[in-house]
């Protein structure tokens, strides 16, 4: 018997030729993730559910692939959904929901529930579109003294409130399991160890939304001896849901270490750009005076560099006078030997410089004339 008109639509139920649909849902969760995807048929009435299929499509063109069929009391996971999804609904309350753990990111599509009652040709529908985001990290680093957050949520499309939120730690495999915190909604406080919390007293708080399934915490000074694995587990009556985070702690160095000449940066700070901005001013303005002693260095290397030249070549005039200093003409001397000719003749003297250590040869009259009777000049060597 189908329910009255006004149940489905009060629902958000449509009526198909055999098929009563509700409107589909999305989700959004990381890969990694768990994901409630529901599908509970609401009804006043006793029915028994026969078949309950799980179909997933991940777009028009792509052919549908079974993820699980219930039928006969027996659940079958199918293809590469095996050993990641199970119904985990109350088949006796019309409850088909469906859990996919460990998200992959081929998983994102949709995701379509149907539910046949026995002795009825009525099959209920609802439809949920998964979307799936990049894995978040599992692994945090944090230095000591620092906070560091670690996340804990439970995706579902079904209004399901957690009963309980637990976190554990452990140092390693084979060490034994401290509790962090616990958390009972209905007492509205966080729960720690139940004798003295443990070392993580007054140390963590819970950061997360309750109402959506939140049990994120914050661990607040963290010390060398919190590394290791923080696992979350999230109880929704029978249905439980964990999320491990690895934890690695960085030591600081201690400050006694540092010199300072690495603290140097550290006290310039923002004035670093004043000082270099300084200094290419400073360089410009010198710059014409730089280029004026150049100069005037290069000038007066120059004139020393002649004046020297000069002083050489007066050296070398003066160690080889015969080779620029001519001596003076004799004047011509008459002698009764001569002819007479009756005209007395004029004699001209020219001058050259001589140089003071040099003087002139005595000569002979018979020297000084030519075959021709002419006077004749001599060189001083």
């Amino acid at each position: 018997m189908m329910p009255p008109l006004a149940f489905l639509t009060s629902v958000g139920y449509s009526l198909g030729l055999n098929d009563l649909i509700v409107s589909s849902v999305e989700l959004t969760v990381h890969v990694g993730d768990s994901a409630l995807l529901g599908c509970i048929f609401q009804s006043t009435e006793e029915k028994l559910v026969t078949k309950v299929d799980w179909i997933f499509s991940s777009g028009e063109h792509f052919k549908d692939d079974y993820v699980l069929f219930y039928y006969a009391n027996i659940s079958v996971p199918v293809g590469r959904f095996q050993n990641r999804v199970r119904l985990v609904g109350d088949i006796l309350h019309h409850d088909g929901s469906l859990l996919l753990q460990n998200v992959e990111e081929v998983d994102q599509g949709n995701y379509t529930c149907e539910i046949r009652f026995k002795m009825e040709s009525l099959v209920f529908k609802k439809a949920v579109v998964l979307h799936v985001l990049p894995e978040e990290p599992k692994e945090l680093m944090a230095h000591v003294g620092d906070s560091t957050q670690m996340g804990c949520v439970f995706h579902s499309t079904e209004e399901k409130h957690m009963t309980r939120v637990d976190w554990m730690f452990s140092s390693g495999e084979h060490a034994k399991e401290e509790i962090v915190l616990r958390y009972y909604p209905k007492l509205k406080a966080p729960m720690g160890y139940p004798q003295n919390w443990g070392r993580f007293q007054n140390r963590v708080n819970l950061v997360g939304d309750t109402s959506r399934n939140d049990g994120s915490i914050m661990l607040h000074r963290v010390k060398e001896s919190d590394g290791g694995s923080y696992t979350c587990s999230i109880h929704l009556g029978n249905l439980t849901v964990r999320k491990t985070t690895v934890l690695h702690v960085i030591l600081k160095e201690p400050r006694t270490l540092v010199t300072p000449v690495t603290l140097r940066p550290e006290i310039l700070g923002g004035n670093q750009l004043v000082i270099i901005v300084g200094i290419i001013c400073a360089t410009i303005l010198l710059l014409p005076v730089l280029i004026l002693i150049v100069k005037r260095t290069y000038g007066n290397k120059s004139s020393v560099t002649s004046t020297t030249l000069v002083k050489s070549l007066e050296n070398t005039k003066k160690a080889n006078p015969e080779k620029h200093i001519y001596s003076s003409i004799t004047m011509q001397e008459v002698t009764d030997e001569e002819e007479p000719s009756g005209k007395s003749e004029a004699t001209y003297m020219t001058m050259h410089p001589v140089w003071p250590s040099l003087r002139s040869a005595p000569t002979s009259p018979s020297d000084k004339k030519s075959d021709g009777g002419m006077p004749r000049t001599e060189q001083a060597f």
